[in-house]
């Protein structure tokens, strides 16, 4: 009886230890976020861009481009300037697992098998400007995918940080109707390039 009683207390004490881990990552991006409107514009361009996309009036569709033109623009401000911000932090606990499960202290014990959000910011940030940009000359549509893959990519690295990539993926699907790796191909090439090279990895699996 004994050795049940170690180990119930054992995996009590990991658990509230992960939780307590999960709770520290949210709060310290959480403390930078509430500077911006990021959240709420991110999901402003992704229902705006649906819009668009399923609007068979020309004029109403242009018209729905043009608001979400704007928004793009404070969006792209507003991740440029987090950005700095985050790389301002040299003392935050930026980092989390690769694992696809919530491990406490994971970071410690497997620190190859870590990223650095900070890392996967910049590679966003960077994607979503050349999107906003259509350097590749993408069709409004395509533009629109594409951006809103590069959109909600980001958001899964921000779950992903906060919990793990499972509750990141399992959120993505539940809200999107969108796998994971659906997502990485749909983003632009460069941006899935630097992402896996900043988690360390070399496919999306």
């Amino acid at each position: 009886m004994s050795v049940l009683v170690f180990f119930a207390v054992l995996a009590f004490s990991l658990q509230m230890r992960n939780a307590l881990e999960q709770r520290q990552r949210i709060a310290l991006l959480g403390r930078y976020l509430r500077n911006y409107q990021i959240e709420s514009l991110m999901e402003t361009l992704t229902q705006g861009y649906l819009r668009a996309m399923g609007e068979s009036d020309p004029e109403r569709r242009s018209s729905i481009w043009q608001v979400m033109g704007q928004h793009e623009e404070r969006l792209g401000g507003q991740l440029q300037q987090l950005q700095q911000d985050l790389a301002k932090d040299q003392g935050g606990a930026w980092r989390a697992s690769t694992l696809p499960l919530s491990l406490p202290l994971a970071v410690h014990w497997l620190p190859g098998a870590s990223f650095d959000l900070r890392a996967l910011l910049r590679v966003h940030t960077q994607g979503i400007a050349s999107g906003i940009a259509n350097q590749t000359n993408l069709s409004a549509r395509d533009r629109a995918f594409r951006l809103s893959a590069e959109l909600l990519l980001l958001q899964h690295s921000c779950h992903w940080f906060c919990r793990s990539k499972v509750v990141a993926s399992a959120r993505m699907f539940a809200r999107h109707q969108t796998h994971y790796v659906q997502l990485l191909a749909a983003v632009a090439p460069a941006t899935r390039a630097a992402y896996l090279q900043a988690l360390g990895v070399r496919h999306a699996g």
